[in-house]
């Protein structure tokens, strides 16, 4: 098969486009680069500059899918610049959605997010719970999902949603593969800048969560699971049907867990300081994957903590050297 994979110059793009390419697909990433890098694009694809509201300019009928991350995902710049969330990944959605229409390719993977959920009334979340994005990144997101559902209904495109709870490590068949952010938000990589030396302390938001330490909770998916479900999100795919489906382990690790988990993966002590509660942090985050696996025939494999945790440290020190 041959792939459009938008944003495949980022963390989780690119390692789907290697997932992809690793079972004999064709795969063209269109990234602008504004987020992505080059470096993240896996050897084998064509790459092609641009951005997802012009993919017209290279989406025909010679494709049988595509996959779709490209999308502006910082939480906090979504509250101080909306409108720019809302051109991209709302606006941007929409423009490649004509653009399937016409190059008439109706099979769609969309990356979407947990953020839709906003402060959950119940955990393990399931798919059925009540969508209340607390920021314009989440709402935008869940606009999207809105959006593909409508595309479905009147145009029979066969389209997947797939949402994200916190995704980490590296891909391990091609450790130059993992997450470059910048600026950083996720844990996992913070605490790894601080064993490497680029931060004194991470900083631990909230000690007295109504959790079994006292500090948030979330549900941890090591990014080559994830790949593996938008492979299968690909067959599972149904025209005139937009499938929902969580992506999570359905465990939950503690900031503090975490914290211990990389003191013992890297030797370095990581010094930690208790900082006040962040406003809209919930105390704990944990998906129900059991519509994926009823589904998608999905099973995560690498659930074990200490080796997301590891695959993320081989590939931070890879980049420290290679600075």
């Amino acid at each position: 098969m041959r792939y459009l994979v938008t944003g495949g110059a980022g963390y989780v793009g690119g390692t789907v486009a290697a997932h992809l390419l690793a079972a004999g697909h064709r795969v063209t990433v269109l990234d602008d680069l504004s987020t992505g890098f080059r470096a993240g694009v896996p050897a084998g694809a064509e790459f092609v500059e641009g951005r997802v509201q012009d993919a017209g300019k290279w989406l025909d009928g010679s494709y049988d899918g595509v996959l779709h991350f490209a999308a502006c995902s910082q939480v906090g710049e979504s509250v101080v610049n909306p409108e720019k969330y809302w051109r991209n990944n709302v606006a941007g959605t929409l423009d490649l959605l004509a653009a399937m229409r016409e190059a008439d390719v109706r099979t769609l993977v969309f990356s979407s997010t947990a953020a839709v959920y906003g402060e959950p009334t119940a955990t393990p979340i399931t798919e059925d719970a009540a969508t209340a994005p607390t920021n314009p990144y989440g709402a935008s997101k869940l606009a999207v999902d809105h959006m593909i559902t409508s595309e479905a209904t009147a145009h029979g495109l066969a389209a997947v949603s797939l949402r994200y709870f916190n995704v980490a490590g590296a891909h391990r068949a091609d450790p130059g593969l993992g997450e470059r952010h910048d600026p950083e938000s996720h844990l996992i990589p913070i605490v790894l800048q601080v064993a490497l030396g680029r931060r004194d302390a991470i900083n631990v938001y909230g000690t007295d969560y109504p959790t079994p330490d006292g500090t948030c909770v979330r549900d941890y998916i090591h990014v080559d699971d994830l790949a593996e479900a938008h492979l299968l999100a690909l067959t599972a795919a149904t025209p005139g049907e937009h499938l929902i489906c969580n992506l999570g382990n359905g465990n939950g690790f503690s900031v503090r867990q975490v914290v211990e988990t990389a003191r013992q993966v890297t030797g370095h002590p990581i010094p930690e300081t208790e900082a006040e509660r962040r406003a809209g942090d919930p105390a704990v985050l944990v998906a129900s994957a059991e519509r994926a696996r009823e589904r998608l025939g999905w099973r995560p494999s690498r659930a074990d903590l200490a080796g997301i945790i590891a695959d993320a440290w081989a590939f931070a020190q890879r980049e420290e050297t290679a600075k």
